[in-house]
């Protein structure tokens, strides 16, 4: 019990906030209304007085009313704590049940979820969070993991061959993403070239470099933003051989015949005899992200991947 807490505001009526209550301040409301007691409440939900104290202010200001009359001998319910006291109640008791009803959906779900990964998708700490996430939440759904070539990691999502990718964006605009993860993008480069004995290079060195290109069938706006083209003066890049797969694309710079830029990551990940990696200035990062086709986001078993993914990160959906 707190002492000397007068209520706020003319008349006790708290000023309202323009914030919603949290479910977490109206199962607070509920204790201190059973217990009239400070001190009784907060050790009953394990938190200091003063924390209490405060969020039972925080939600008479959101709500714009006076909930307990507080003096220094006794804690009692305004007229008005009084009367929203069933609403709490019922408000509190359907987010229990939807709850319930979530982490019922959560044991219940079975099938295969088939995730497609890409490069070293697989061994990134943010798709072992998600993949870690999915088989807590969901413990009877199967998780198959597929890795992927640069052709098939949006292709098989269009044929259903799987139901998610972690890929790196971009993608084009009828799949959908929830980014995970940012990294910057570095060169690479044969150990032979000149540039890959420098710490650090720009853009402008690679004018007349070729850059490792793609099959035909894969997205331009993908490799575009991977090829940097068009660079940033506008200038075409040149494109060399095809690849159609990262140990593809390593093979090709290793001989020379032309270079590609990577996320960061590619220099633990995969170190080749042949290859170095080198910092480029003013090269903009690449993220990570869980993909799948938009048109397919409800779907029970992209639902659940959607959910872990989310769970993991402070990420957002994006088209």
């Amino acid at each position: 019990m707190v002492a000397g807490e007068a209520a706020e505001g003319a008349g006790g009526v708290a000023a309202k906030s323009s914030s919603e209550p949290s479910i977490h301040q109206l199962r607070l409301f509920l204790v201190l209304s059973e217990e009239l007691h400070f001190g009784h409440a907060a050790t009953r939900l394990y938190v200091t007085q003063s924390a209490l104290s405060q969020q039972i202010r925080g939600l008479e200001n959101r709500l714009g009313v006076t909930l307990f009359d507080r003096s220094s001998r006794a804690v009692a319910l305004t007229a008005a704590g009084r009367a929203l006291l069933p609403d709490v109640k019922a408000a509190v008791e359907a987010m229990d049940r939807l709850r319930r009803a979530a982490d019922a959906r959560g044991r219940h779900l079975s099938g295969r979820l088939r995730v497609g990964t890409i490069g070293a998708e697989a061994a990134m700490p943010h798709t072992r969070a998600v993949l870690g996430a999915l088989r807590r939440q969901y413990p009877l759904l199967e998780v198959e993991v597929l890795g992927l070539n640069f052709v098939d990691h949006l292709a098989a999502l269009y044929r259903r061959e799987v139901d998610v990718v972690f890929l790196r964006p971009p993608v084009p605009d009828d799949i959908e993403v929830h980014y995970l993860a940012t990294e910057p993008r570095v060169a690479c480069l044969s150990a032979d070239d000149s540039l890959a004995a420098q710490p650090r290079v720009t853009l402008g060195d690679f004018a007349e470099y070729a850059v490792v290109d793609v099959p035909p069938q894969v997205p331009r706006v993908w490799w575009d933003f991977w090829a940097v083209d068009p660079r940033p003066d506008g200038t075409p890049v040149r494109y060399g051989p095809a690849a159609v797969d990262i140990e593809a694309l390593l093979h090709i710079v290793a001989q020379g015949e032309a270079m590609a830029f990577l996320p960061d990551a590619a220099r633990h990940l995969f170190q080749r005899p042949g290859i170095s990696y080198v910092d480029v200035e003013g090269l903009p990062p690449c993220t990570s992200a869980l993909a799948w086709p938009a048109e397919h986001r409800n779907m029970p078993l992209v639902a659940a991947a959607r959910e872990a993914a989310q769970s993991t990160s402070h990420g957002r959906a994006q088209p």
